[in-house]
């Protein structure tokens, strides 16, 4: 059975989604049980002389996709998390020290992120005043990152943003709309600053 049949069998059973979904993820952590984790290299995909440094966290579970291209890295203490969408990272690309990607994030070749970085495809949901935050779930609107990009020390993705080939997002930028492609942004909220 694929991966969209067995999709489709959770969605048609609440009840089988919800017990696979405790079996695989730890309720309080919200991050893949340990036995999970131990399984990871097993059903993510790492590509040829790629490095995963032994202090990042990767939340990778097995329902959703993870790759890792050839020489790749993921540095020292950064956070991986497909749980609500698949990670899919490229050739000869390094996420940096202390970085958060959250999925569906695509990020593409060649491309250098600082330290400090977040690129989330997630929001919470919070417009209802009549129920928590926490109880009114969460919304997701995919991240591209193209090729040849460098991306400064604490920048900001933010959903549903796409950043077009060999473009630059200077440190501490806050990338709330795409940026076209030979771009250089900076600023709170990022605007093009130049074309490169």
């Amino acid at each position: 059975m694929n991966s969209e049949k067995a999709r489709e069998k959770f969605k048609g059973n609440p009840r089988l989604k919800k017990f696979v979904d405790w079996l695989i993820m730890n309720q309080v952590e919200t991050r893949p049980r340990w036995y999970v984790r131990l399984l990871a290299p097993l059903y993510q995909h790492r590509g040829k002389h790629s490095v995963i440094h032994s202090s990042a966290r990767m939340d990778t579970p097995p329902y959703r996709k993870f790759s890792l291209g050839d020489y790749s890295v993921i540095e020292s203490f950064a956070c991986i998390n497909n749980a609500v969408g698949d990670v899919v990272i490229g050739d000869h690309t390094r996420i940096g020290l202390h970085n958060t990607v959250i999925g569906p994030v695509k990020i593409g070749n060649h491309v250098n992120l600082a330290q400090g970085i977040t690129i989330t495809a997630l929001n919470h949901n919070f417009k209802n005043a009549d129920k928590r935050i926490d109880e009114q779930g969460i919304s997701t609107a995919p991240v591209t990152i193209g090729d040849d990009i460098w991306i400064g020390a604490n920048a900001v993705v933010l959903p549903g943003v796409t950043i077009g080939d060999h473009s630059v997002v200077a440190a501490g930028a806050v990338v709330t709309k795409d940026v076209p492609p030979r771009s250089l942004v900076a600023g709170v909220p990022a605007r093009i600053i130049n074309q490169i």
